[in-house]
């Protein structure tokens, strides 16, 4: 009798021409796309400017990949620099392999780059980013997919997934832990959304629910999965993980409540020679307006009586109704006026 299943590809690359086109890499592209797109629209809401998400991402990504590649390689050594493997291995991404937690942690990294050089804070990009991050993950997941990896116990239900016979695998039907993380990191990006509208959070506090969430998901998934893996106490290491990383998140959540109650007011501060190109315009014209308005409280300029210039005096062309004005013998009435000048 033959039972449902959910089908894997039967390749995870297309080759157009001499060129690969990977499906690995396409859910990774797509996943960052939906992310920058989601927390753009989110930044905006927050009183940001359109593109400061992308311009923070052009940092934060590339450094999440290499953070993903390194925490992989090295809590999976023993499959790159083991007996009969090939270190060049390590650097195939597009094989798959990129563990969340350095990703997050290296591209942190990498974002606080970005947010010094735009003069906004760490904690409000990441807020705004947070479900935009769960949402790239359930999207990452399916690369697994096509490369037939992050599979749990055999199982016969209706939506096990179907694993050939490869390298370290043997064919059969299996849980398919990449859908249901795919499937959980939806949820944690609802939640958050809502979460968010609901109690206003701010100060890095909805980032720091995602992660907590997240990571409660991703410890029962993680215990489920068969492939090779170092344990502690009987536990997976990215169970171990996960607990403390909810941990970490759950205590920033509470403290940061208290220290640093409701929403940032101000998430991008004005910059000089942004918008529409006036900033750099506007403190000149204040100044100009300031002389103006000086030079009108000092009064007009004395440049003396023209009929005072002893060149006019003596000057042929002079005009006899014109008579010359001695100011020392200025009557008391002229003496006020002369104050003034």
């Amino acid at each position: 009798m033959d039972i449902a299943y959910i089908p894997s590809p039967s390749t995870g690359v297309i080759h157009l021409g001499p060129i690969p086109l990977r499906g690995y890499a396409f859910c990774i592209i797509i996943g960052v796309f939906v992310a920058v797109w989601l927390g753009n629209k989110r930044w905006v809401a927050r009183g940001g400017k359109p593109g400061t998400v992308a311009d923070i991402a052009v940092w934060a990504v590339p450094f999440g990949l290499v953070g993903g590649r390194l925490y992989h390689v090295i809590t999976d050594y023993q499959l790159y620099f083991g007996e009969g493997r090939n270190w060049v291995d390590a650097f195939k991404i597009w094989e798959g392999g990129l563990g969340i937690w350095g990703a997050i942690a290296l591209g942190a990294v990498g974002a606080w780059i970005g947010c010094r050089l735009r003069g906004i804070p760490l904690p409000a990009w990441a807020d705004a980013l947070a479900p935009g991050i769960a949402l790239a993950q359930a999207c990452g997941r399916w690369g697994n997919w096509f490369n037939q990896e992050l599979y749990g116990r055999a199982t016969d239900l209706p939506w096990a997934v179907e694993i050939s016979a490869g390298p370290n695998r043997d064919a059969g039907t299996y849980h398919p832990t990449f859908l249901y993380e795919s499937l959980w990191c939806i949820g944690v990006a609802v939640l958050v959304i809502w979460a968010d509208r609901r109690f206003t959070l701010g100060h890095g506090r909805a980032f720091a629910l995602y992660v907590a969430a997240y990571c409660v998901g991703r410890g029962w998934i993680e215990y489920m999965r068969v492939d090779e893996a170092h344990h502690i106490l009987g536990l997976r290491l990215n169970v171990w993980t996960s607990i403390v990383v909810f941990v970490l998140a759950v205590v920033y959540f509470v403290l940061s409540a208290k220290l640093r109650p409701g929403r940032e007011e101000v998430v991008e501060p004005d910059r000089s020679g942004d918008g529409d190109g006036n900033g750099d315009k506007a403190p000149a014209a204040a100044d100009a307006e300031s002389a103006t308005d000086a030079e009108a409280a000092a009064g007009p300029k004395d440049t003396g009586p023209k009929d005072a210039d002893p060149k006019d005096a003596d000057s042929k062309d002079a005009e006899p109704d014109a008579p010359e004005v001695d100011l020392s013998k200025a009557g008391p009435a002229e003496a006020p006026e002369a104050k003034k000048l």
